[in-house]
């Protein structure tokens, strides 16, 4: 099987690019949407932020890769409908991967509420500077980035449920080609 996939694989650039962005959106999810009922997460909130504008910065790399190299096609026999969702989900998935970081980059760098600002460190090796944007921007970074996650949650889901349709009722090689390695 590996010899019949090597014309059908992701490039070794892609697939990195898409491991390591999935483990730092579902670290993120874990995060964001733990930390208001596991006191434990709360702590990760400044790593949270460093990930999420990590993830900004590797979906701009990843989709400036995808636009000048293209994926290998989908597999022949692949019903229209199927391609349709898997090509709508993924498109999904790289724009909430700008969105994302975007609206929680917004919401932080709205005016500061009581106490000291805190500066968004990137894991403390340097600050990021803070958007221009005013206390309805920020409001509005807040209350989209929640929704956000929602949504990205539900995308992965149904992404892994995807694959792993593929993988272990249909038999082929959807998930294989995207897998980081076959036979090294």
């Amino acid at each position: 099987m590996a010899e019949r996939l090597r014309g059908e694989r992701y490039s070794s650039v892609a697939i990195a690019f898409h491991w390591t962005i999935a483990a730092l959106v579902i670290a993120n999810l874990i995060i964001g949407i733990g930390h208001d009922g596991i006191p434990a997460l709360r702590a990760l909130m400044g790593a949270h932020k460093a990930i999420g504008i990590t993830v900004l910065a590797l979906t701009a790399a990843r989709v400036a890769w995808r636009l000048t190299h293209r994926p290998p096609p989908l597999l022949a026999g692949t019903p229209g409908w199927e391609k349709g969702l898997a090509h709508a989900t993924h498109w999904s998935l790289y724009l909430l991967m700008v969105a994302m970081p975007l609206t929680g980059w917004m919401m932080v760098s709205g005016p500061p509420g009581p106490g000291p600002a805190r500066p968004l460190s990137w894991f403390g090796l340097f600050d990021v500077p803070k958007l221009p944007v005013g206390e309805g921007a920020a409001d509005l970074g807040h209350n989209a980035h929640g929704l956000l996650g929602w949504l990205m949650l539900a995308l992965v889901v149904l992404h892994v449920a995807a694959a792993l349709r593929h993988h272990l009722l249909l038999r082929d090689s959807v998930l294989a080609r995207m897998a980081p390695a076959l036979d090294r």
